[in-house]
């Protein structure tokens, strides 16, 4: 067993401490990477979710919160980081493309100021081609061309499972590559994240809102995340071994540590799941980290959710 854990690397809940990480790893990438596009898009997206830009509320979707994006562009920069190092040709404006589809993928679900009825997670159906629109807002501000807008385009729809990405029509090579990471990067991270199973009551009232899947209850939610868990593996199946190799090349250089940390989190994390459904009686009731089974119950105590994030 390593001697780290992935949720000890670095706190994703602070997107000071995530920025910092990913200058450090485009810095390893190339010294004269130029981040700027990346800053923008970073600090854009911090603003969107925490409210203050303008004509946009907070987020109000739980699960699909800044930290689920702060993971999944931290995931991404790490296997790209592997990827260059494995010598993988991808340019630094096609990581750059990618990096910040990363950070607009579910920026769809914040919703604007005039926008008051439900959460963000009503639009989760729809969530990827409002990402898209996002996301073109800011390249068309930062004067983006029409390509590189459209291979942004094609990563985000990457992340929709209701896609097939193989069928997709994608502009190069690299770029279907890093569609690949990316799609592996926004299944992995939230799987691989610390309180996974926690946030899953979360996710559940969001797919309820959103009209997604046939779930009856949180229970029954964790009950068939089994299942979720063999669709992730099958899904993933075509860039398995490249992202393995990835993460694995990625954290012996940066961390010194032979292992890709991702999957050994995955793993402790379907255990702790087969663990929690053997016991008897309810399954929240052994579900205690950061208090998220209190906090659900909070913010979705009543008639209709509040737009407003539980702490």
């Amino acid at each position: 067993m390593p001697s780290l854990q992935l949720s000890q690397l670095i706190d994703t809940e602070s997107p000071d401490a995530v920025w910092h990480e990913i200058q450090v790893i485009l810095g390893l990438i190339s010294a004269e990477f130029d981040v700027a596009s990346v800053a923008a898009a970073w600090e854009t997206a911090v603003s969107l979710y925490s409210g203050s830009y303008p004509g946009y509320q907070a987020c109000n979707t739980p699960y699909h919160d800044l930290n689920h994006v702060a993971d999944v562009f931290l995931a991404l920069t790490r296997f790209i980081h592997g990827a260059v190092l494995l010598g993988y040709p991808l340019s630094e404006r096609s990581i750059v493309i990618s990096l910040v589809a990363a950070i607009f993928h579910d920026s769809g679900l914040i919703q604007t100021l005039e926008d008051t009825e439900g959460t963000g997670a009503k639009y989760l159906a729809e969530h990827d081609r409002r990402s898209m629109e996002r996301m073109e807002t800011f390249c068309r501000s930062a004067g983006w061309s029409d390509s590189d807008i459209e291979a942004g385009r094609f990563l985000i729809g990457c992340t929709d499972l209701n896609n097939d990405v193989a069928a997709i029509s994608h502009p190069s090579s690299e770029i279907e590559q890093l569609g690949g990471l990316l799609a592996a990067a926004d299944l992995i991270a939230q799987m691989a994240d610390r309180v996974y199973l926690e946030k899953l009551l979360f996710l559940y009232h969001e797919f309820k809102e959103g009209g997604i899947g046939d779930y009856t209850s949180e229970r029954d939610l964790l009950q068939r995340t089994a299942g979720f868990y063999d669709m992730v593996i099958q899904r993933l199946a075509p860039v398995e071994r490249m992202v393995d190799r990835c993460a694995r090349r990625h954290f012996a250089a940066r961390w010194q540590l032979d292992i890709n940390l991702y999957a050994e989190a995955v793993v402790r994390q379907m255990l702790y799941l087969q663990d929690v459904l053997r016991k008897p009686g309810d399954p929240r009731d052994h579900l205690r980290r950061q208090d998220i089974v209190n906090r659900v119950n909070a913010f979705y105590d009543g008639a209709s959710a509040p737009n407003s994030l539980p702490h």
